[in-house]
Order: structure tokens, then sequence, then C-alpha cells
């Protein structure tokens, strides 16, 4: 364990995820109501038609969708005799994500299931690499799936819970078609009734009979909401199960963004040191060269260049400084000591007063070290340059097993920017949050209006797995 001696020394714990003045908004908790409250507004509530739109445009899309399954896959394998229906339900699988975009949307704008898009489709080179990947890709048969349980919740099932809705609705003004069209039924006896509905030897032929059953049908209105919600809700499920991203494409998605953030990292690293060179240490090279070869000609001629010689030694020695600072930039020396030492003598040099503390039982990694070390230092530049601080204080402890938590913590006036979770640039919080998801951690930040600010990154002492 390694401590600076300043005192006082204070420990930062962050639990959980930041509560700072960028978190999004909470939303008021609904209304609690009684049930019988709930029965009666259900039938008028824009959630109850939001809901039986779906299930009216599910069917329709249902047997649209029980057509393209017949005729796409049927087709295609009775085509594949001659070798055209192979890329032939290649495309028809690949086509099943339209279908997915097209039922992720109404389930989100209709029962509102927001749910994560799967990865877009990863075209590998030639044809039989198209072929390959079409075959092989998991969304698309997930897709095919739902267009399966569509063709059973959506069509079948959808076409009786539409046939009972309008029963019920008939039967709610069923007086008004009786009063209107006269309808007449004649019994076995030759009698004429005018009734609208019968049921055995009963009639629905007179007034009180008339209302009775309207009356029933109005009872029966309350409770279609409860058998429309019960139906979206395995559409819901449907949705999240099958449409949405899996964990497997998250994490895939996290290590191509990860990748991306690696690359740039590196590329902008590179650029860095090719620039330092170029307009630093190169043009002092070139300076000793240019007053060597001057020294060299004015001994050749008699002269006195024991000038020439000191500029050449000076501006070696400033050379020698860059390229020292150089190095220091892609790989402290401290760090060979332990990150400990390192942030010892980062925070001694910082133009705020910092409290450090620093407890690692296991060592981690050299890349998380220096991964660790340059977000400290980018942390306290911002603090010196932004956070209009007084107080800052860096700790380093074990997050878990596997893992540290790295806090650098500011009085100053916070309202830093929250970083995106799958954000790649370079610089900035953003850039941090890029380092971290390239080494699988995370970084946070609370920062509300007035301060203080926290930022917390999680680290795992092996580097990604």
């Amino acid at each position: 364990m390694t401590e600076t001696p300043a005192e006082p020394t204070l420990v930062v714990d962050i639990v959980g995820e930041p509560t700072g003045a960028h978190d999004e908004p909470t939303h008021p908790s609904p209304r609690r109501t009684g049930p019988l409250a709930a029965v009666l507004r259900a039938p008028i509530e824009a959630r109850t038609w939001k809901e039986l739109a779906y299930l009216i445009l599910s069917f329709v899309l249902g047997c649209v969708a029980v057509c393209y399954l017949f005729f796409g896959f049927g087709g295609g394998l009775y085509a594949s005799i001659l070798l055209i229906g192979i890329p032939l339900l290649a495309a028809v699988l690949l086509g099943g994500r339209i279908w997915g975009r097209i039922y992720r949307f109404l389930g989100r704008e209709l029962l509102g299931a927001r749910v994560e898009s799967p990865p877009d489709f990863t075209r590998a080179r030639g044809f039989f690499g198209f072929l390959k990947s079409a075959f092989t890709d998991r969304p698309s048969w997930r897709v095919v799936l739902f267009l399966i349980a569509q063709s059973i919740l959506g069509v079948a099932v959808g076409y009786v819970v539409l046939v009972v809705i309008a029963m019920v609705g008939f039967t709610a003004i069923s007086p008004i078609p009786w009063v209107l069209f006269d309808p007449v039924q004649v019994d076995d006896n030759g009698v004429e009734h005018h009734s609208l509905a019968q049921f055995g030897s009963f009639y629905i032929d007179t007034w009180p009979r008339a209302l009775a059953l309207a009356g029933i049908g109005i009872v029966l209105c309350f409770a279609l909401p409860w058998l429309v919600r019960g139906v979206c809700w395995l559409h819901r499920m449907l949705i999240v199960h099958l449409l949405a991203a899996t964990p497997r494409d998250r994490q895939l998605a996290e290590l191509r963004a990860s990748r991306r953030a690696a690359v740039d990292d590196a590329t902008a690293t590179l650029r860095r040191v090719e620039r330092d060179l170029h307009d630093g240490t190169q043009a002092r090279l070139v300076t000793i060269a240019m007053a060597l070869g001057r020294a060299e000609e004015r001994l050749a001629a008699g002269g006195d260049a024991r000038d020439l010689i000191a500029d050449a030694r000076a501006n070696s020695k400033e050379a020698l400084t860059e390229l020292r600072e150089l190095v220091r930039g892609i790989h402290p020396p401290a760090l060979e000591l332990g990150l400990g030492p390192a942030l010892e003598t980062l925070t001694a040099r910082c133009a705020v007063p910092v409290d450090l503390r620093v407890h690692i039982p296991q060592r981690p990694s050299p890349a998380i070290e220096a991964i660790a070390y340059f977000s400290v230092a980018e942390l306290l530049t911002n603090v010196v340059k932004h956070a209009h601080a007084n107080r800052a204080t860096v700790s380093v402890l074990p997050d878990s097993l596997r893992s540290i938590a790295v806090t650098v913590w500011d009085n100053g006036i916070g309202g830093a920017p929250r970083p995106g979770t799958h954000t790649v640039t370079g610089s900035g919080l953003a850039g941090l949050a890029a380092r971290a998801l390239a080494v699988d951690g995370t970084l946070t930040v609370d920062s509300p209006a007035g301060g203080p600010t926290v930022v917390t990154m999680i680290l795992p002492n092996e580097g990604p797995q």
C-alpha cells in the first residue's frame, strides 16, 4: 500500500450508477386507483386502442407473413433443385430482418416494447461468403421463428379475439339494428318474431329483452380491454425474446466498439509521436548536424569552432530532454515501480492540492496500469483547467477480486458531460470512456451543477478476457 503524506486523506466510494444532474429525468409514478376505477377507465384509455390497433395490424401482417414463409421457403426449396433456390432462400431469410424492423416499430409505438435492435448484417466477401453469412445469421433465424409464432398468435388467436370483440360490440348496440332493420325470425310453429337473436326458443323480440341484451354487451365491453391486454402481453414477450438484441449481440457490439476505440487510440498515439519527432527532435537533430558541419569546415580552415560545438552540445541536451518527455508520454518510467509510485509523482506535480490513496492487493497488468495512469493525468488536467477546484482526491481501490476502481473527486463547479456508452472518439471524457471500453471496463461521471464531480473508472486487473 502506498499513500502520500497529504492530509486529510479522503476515500471516495462510488456505489451503483451516477445520480448527477445529467441523469435521465425521473418519471412520476403512476397514480394508484382502485380496481373498479381501472375497469371503468380501461375502454377509453389510449393504451387499449393502441393495443387493439396492434392486434388488427398483426392479423393482417400475419396473413402476409404466412404467405411470405410459404411461398418464399417453399419456392426456394423447390427451386433449389436447380441450385438457383439456394440464393433465393438466403434472400428470403435475410428479408426477415425487414419484418423484424416492422414489428419492432409497431411494438415500440403501439405496445411500448422498446427493445434494442440486433447488430446489422455483416456480409463476408464473395458469393459463397454471402451465402454462409446469410444462413448463419442468427437474428434472421429468430425473425423466422417469430413469424411462425405470429401465424398462430397473430392470425389464429388474433382472429378469434377480433371476432369476440366484434360480437361484443354488436351486442352492445343491438337495439339500433333491431329498430332500423326490423329483423324477423320464424319459429317451428310458423310464428314470426321481431327478433334480432334467439337462444333456443327464447327470442329477443321485446324492448326489455333487447335492452337487457345490450346491457350484457356493455358489461362485456369493460372486460374486453383485459382480454386485449393479455394477448398483447404475449405479443410483447415474443418481440422482447425473439426480435431484440441478445446478450451475445450486445457483447459483440461492445467488442467491435472497443476494437475501434483501441485502433483509434493507437492511431492517435502514433500520429502524436510522429508529429513530436518531426516538429521537435528531428528539427533539433538537423540543427546539430548543420552546426557540426559548419564546425568541421571552420576547423579545416584553421578557425575557432568552439561556439558551434557548444551550440551543438546544448541542442543535443535539449533533444535528449524532448526524447525523454516523448518516452514518458508513451510509457512513464515511474510505472516500472508500480501504479502507486507513478501516481505519487503525478499528483505531486499537480497545480491543485491532491490527496492520494492507493491500495491494490494484486498489481494490475502493465496495460491496465498505463490506462489508469493516463486517465488520472487527463482528469487532473481537466480539474486544473475547467473545474475551478481547490481540492482533489485520487483513490485506487479494489472493486472486486478481478477489478479496480479508479476514482477522481474534486470540489469544483461540476457540470461535466456524461460520455456516451459506445463512444469511440479519443478526446475528453469520451476518450477515457473509449479507453475503458477497450479493456472491458466502464466509466461513470457524477457531476451535478455546482459540484462536486466524481469520475469513476472500473478496470479489470488483467485486461479484456
